[in-house]
Parts: structure tokens; sequence; C-alpha cells
């Protein structure tokens, strides 16, 4: 059955077309305007026959495009990848090391259940936006902004359609 729904997943670019993608990187902009971490969004349709057979989870997909990324590729090493699997209707978080210790398995899994809600309701832009505006709001509470320091865009904003 998950063979399958790999096999005719729909395309992302069609839940994410140019003008979402263009909001979402709008949205991680201003969220990133109150902290000093860095969030990236990606998403992909489906995974190769051949990662389902051998039983490749979204897990592991997000932490190895989390590699491929770069996303712990920032000075305080506090980069968040927030990955979307759509064939599985899965979602996961991945957070740099920097973020052990201060934010829970418990809090992350909450920016996802958020996510859920939305993409449930067939609203892929707004549950996207939700989880960016949660994850800056963890963010903010442990990497805030400080005032008269320059904070320099670590990562690209623009999310990602993984092929």
């Amino acid at each position: 059955m998950r063979l399958l729904r790999h096999v005719f997943a729909r395309s992302a670019r069609h839940l994410f077309p140019e003008d979402r993608l263009r909001r979402i990187a709008d949205a991680i902009a201003t969220g990133e305007l109150r902290h000093r971490g860095e969030i990236m969004f990606a998403v992909e349709s489906e995974l190769p026959a051949g990662m389902v057979l051998r039983g490749v989870q979204a897990r592991q997909r997000a932490e190895a495009a989390f590699a491929r990324l770069r996303t712990w590729d920032t000075e305080a090493n506090n980069g968040v990848l927030i990955y979307l699997l759509l064939a599985d209707h899965r979602l996961e978080i991945v957070a740099d090391r920097g973020l052990n210790g201060l934010v829970s398995a418990e809090q992350w899994r909450g920016v996802c259940l958020l996510m859920e809600e939305r993409l449930r309701a067939g609203e892929p832009e707004q549950a996207v936006i939700r989880g960016i505006e949660a994850v800056s709001d963890l963010l903010a509470g442990h990497f805030p902004q400080v005032d008269g320091t320059a904070d320099q865009d670590e990562l690209p904003n623009l999310p990602l359609i993984l092929d």
C-alpha cells in the first residue's frame, strides 16, 4: 500500500506553486526578524520505489535533507528544517544541536500537530506558515534578536521542493 502511495503521489508543485512558495519564504523572513535562528522548509512528493521497498521512513529522509541542504551550517548551530513527505502524510522537524536540551520533542510535536490540522483542512500554505510561526516562537525564546547587533540571514528562505 505504501509503495502505491509513493508511485501515484501528487506533485508537490501542485500544492506549492511559485506564489505559495514566495509567501512561505516571506513568512520565514518575517519570523527570522524575531530571532537569530534559521528556518528552512522542504517538501517532497514521494520517495523512489527502491527507498520505499528498503523501508526508508520520513524521519530518515528528513535527516538526510537536513544534511544535504546544510541546515546545520549556522554559526550558532540553530538551524531548523521543517520537512513534509506528501506520500506518507508525514511532517518531521529536524533541529541542529544548538537546540538540544532547549526545545523538547513534545514542543516540536506540538508544531507538527498545528500543521497537521491545517493540512487536513486542505490549507497547505497556512499549515506551513503556522508551523513557521510556531518554530519562530520557540527560537525567539532561546535565540532572541539582540538590539544593535546585525543578524545575518545564513540560510535561504525560499522553500525547496525536493525531486
